[in-house]
């Protein structure tokens, strides 16, 4: 049965997206070619599952992006080796995940079909999947409301519901029931997502709900593992340095001028900077400011992680190499707490790096925790984060301590992917 907010959802919704999606055609070369990418999908979809096949069950993972892919990657690897014989369709949102994830086992990977009800129910029709699995928050409600339609059973995992959410806002609150109501069964982070989602799940109607974490510890610690066996050095005998990662330019506006005053203040303090998106203009302004400051700079446009060079400020140019970067250094900056909300935590406590960042945290239950256990530090502006910086530098037991406190954060949430697949094989 259609409910009242699947009508209005593709009679004022869809017709507003597709509006804002041509609008971003013409101005904004990602959403171009998103775009593009999804008048594709269907044919992409036909020539994988379209006529006659095998029993082969298919698994439909979908991610927003690369970021997301490391999420649902572990699920993934876990259900291919309990179902060796599973085939796993991953769709993804944006380019950064369509064109960056090239992974052995995915049998195909296609950008997420427009969320048209006739669209999504081709798309279903033509790949017949055994369970479709989202992860996080990239949920798009025809492709949900379409499968529970045709009794396909949908999962979403690493659900986060945080307080002051607008999900559950008086306005939204009925429009996301009927969304997550549609669910076979969703995995939240935490007990209290759980119990936030349960005052929205009301009714005799709605899916299992159990709360399982986040797969994306496991990644991390999975990426590491193999890197680590060379580099098990304390911080305290690293080279000081200060590694800023995928800062954003509202983090250059809030924190560049403080940081090049602490690398005055710290004569033997060196900095490696890292763009959130690297094109030449992000580098070549950020490499300008710090040769103008007085700092010897270099721009680091290879992989090779052991070779950064020994300037003052490096400044890196390319992408992929973050995570190994983490390694080289004492405590870390991560961006995106001053505009979207702070990227992934994890890498630098994975490497056992104090974490300072921004007050957009709230969506990063990861960042909660640091914040708990005393190995994340969040910062209102530049001047709190060089003083935060200088009492760890001047004091090594207190920076010790909190390199230990980031990496206890990352062993102790280890084991969520295993505890995912188990609900997904059983549930």
């Amino acid at each position: 049965m259609i409910s009242h907010w699947q009508i209005l959802y593709n009679v004022i919704m869809i017709p507003l997206v597709a509006i804002l999606s041509l609008a971003g055609f013409v101005f904004h070369p990602k959403i171009r070619e998103g775009v593009k990418g999804r008048f594709k999908s269907l044919s992409t979809l036909e020539k994988y599952f379209g006529g006659e096949r095998g029993k082969e069950p298919v698994y439909w993972f979908h991610a927003a992006s690369h970021g997301e892919y490391e999420q649902i990657r572990p699920v993934v690897k876990g259900l291919k080796e309990v179902e060796p014989s599973a085939r796993v369709l991953v769709s993804f949102f944006s380019p950064s995940g369509y064109n960056h994830v090239n992974d052995d086992l995915i049998e195909c990977k296609v950008y997420l079909p427009f969320d048209f009800f006739w669209i999504v129910r081709s798309a279903l029709q033509t790949v017949r999947p055994k369970k479709l699995i989202f992860a996080a928050y990239d949920i798009w409600p025809n492709l949900v409301w379409t499968a529970k339609a045709y009794d396909i059973n949908t999962t979403l995992f690493a659900a986060r519901f945080v307080e002051g959410t607008k999900k559950l806002s008086p306005v939204f609150r009925d429009f996301y029931a009927s969304v997550y109501r549609s669910f076979s069964d969703i995995y939240t982070v935490t007990e209290s997502d759980h119990d936030r989602l349960l005052t929205l799940l009301t009714g005799p109607e709605r899916p299992v709900v159990r709360a399982f974490g986040n797969p994306r510890y496991d990644q991390v610690k999975s990426h590491a593992d193999a890197f680590t066996q060379e580099h098990t050095e304390s911080v305290l005998n690293r080279r000081k340095c200060l590694i800023a990662g995928s800062v954003h330019r509202e983090d250059e506006d809030m924190i560049r001028t403080d940081v090049a005053v602490l690398l005055q203040a710290v004569p033997d303090l060196s900095l490696i900077w890292v763009p959130h998106e690297p094109h030449e203009k992000a580098v070549a302004n950020a490499e300008e400011f710090f040769r103008e400051s007085g700092y010897s700079t270099s721009v680091m446009d290879h992989k090779d992680v052991e070779n950064i060079g020994d300037a003052r400020v490096i400044i890196v140019g390319t992408v992929g190499v973050l995570a190994k970067l983490y390694w080289q250094g004492q405590i870390a900056y991560i961006g995106g707490g001053f505009s979207s909300g702070v990227h992934n935590v994890m890498e630098p406590a994975i490497a056992r790096l104090p974490v300072f960042f921004g007050p957009r945290y709230r969506e990063s239950n990861e960042a909660e925790e640091m914040i708990e256990s005393s190995g994340g530090f969040t910062v209102a502006n530049g001047e709190e984060l060089t003083e935060g910086i200088s009492k760890l530098l001047r004091n090594p037991d207190a920076l010790l301590k909190a390199s230990y406190a980031a990496t206890d954060v990352i062993h102790r949430n280890l084991g969520s992917a295993t505890r995912i697949v188990r609900g997904i094989i059983k549930d």
